[in-house]
């Protein structure tokens, strides 16, 4: 078996910790069992792409795949870093872990659509949901309305005040027509969807739980309008949480191709909600 490469060490900031009333805010996670605010799984993300370039060379900017469960909550700057073991020349176990060893997020990245990704796999093994209340008006396979989304060079440039691991792409406009979008900006550009997909009862508080981009032909770059929408893929539900998976994706406005996709899974913390609480 070939060896595991290891990455440095590194101390994601919590970028969203003055969002009151949400899982990044102290007293908010705390009160729900947390040990502070949480740092977004889609910030962890950032760390990967090096190593994976790194793997699978400069390719995986245009067809390159990510695809990572959450499995523990991190704070404001502990320390994590990625590990990833190889499987072959189009795939890798990918995982991060914190300074007691303890897996943060696990998957897989691939070069190429991979149909056996980590997320492929969970969603194809889901347990259908049993009681919702938070999302009883959710439905799957509903699409939403098409909208468009732009990065600016400005989300960039204050992505990377603080991004854990930066890389020449972010910054250089020239080799894919634009900026390289990083992870957590890339992923926030397909988040659009979710208010008409997933409509939501009450107050709630949310947390991601998995999270899968794969390019399809292009990188995500700045300056460039694309096409976005999506549609709900599951639903479940555990003893704390209410659990729904969407998928969206990004395409050129004029040709109608797709560019890149993104399915995600989100967490309604049933502690936080009056439906679950006040019965």
């Amino acid at each position: 078996m070939s060896a595991i490469i290891t990455g440095p060490w590194c101390r994601p900031k919590n970028s969203s910790a003055d969002e009151k009333g949400g899982i990044h805010d102290d007293d908010t996670a705390q009160g729900l069992g947390f040990q502070g605010g949480t740092i977004a799984g889609s910030i962890h993300m950032e760390q990967f792409p090096p190593m994976l370039v790194g793997y699978f060379g400069d390719a995986w900017w245009s067809n390159g795949g990510i695809s990572l469960y959450f499995k523990a909550a991190t704070i404001d700057h502990e320390p994590v870093r990625c590990l990833l073991e190889p499987i072959s020349e189009i795939k890798a176990r990918i995982w991060m872990e914190n300074e007691a060893g303890a897996v943060v997020m696990e998957g897989s990245a691939s070069l190429g659509d991979d149909e056996d990704s980590e997320v492929s796999k969970r969603i194809a093994a889901n347990r259908q949901a049993t009681d919702l209340r938070m999302m009883t008006d959710v439905v799957i396979g509903a699409p939403s309305p098409q909208g468009t989304v732009r990065v600016i060079e400005e989300s960039i440039d204050t992505r990377l005040a603080v991004i854990t691991a930066s890389m020449d792409c972010y910054t250089d406009a020239m080799t894919y027509g634009g900026r390289v979008v990083p992870m957590a900006e890339c992923i926030h550009s397909f988040r659009g969807v979710e208010e008409a997909i997933i409509p939501i009862c009450g107050p709630y508080v949310g947390l991601f739980g998995a999270i899968e981009i794969q390019y399809l032909g292009a990188p995500v770059v700045s300056g460039r309008d694309y096409t976005v929408h999506g549609h709900v893929v599951a639903l479940s539900d555990s003893p704390k949480t209410e659990i729904v998976w969407y998928t969206a994706w990004l395409s050129d406005p004029v040709s109608g191709k797709k560019v890149a996709r993104m399915t995600k899974m989100d967490r309604l913390m049933k502690d936080a909600s009056p439906l679950w609480t006040q019965v």
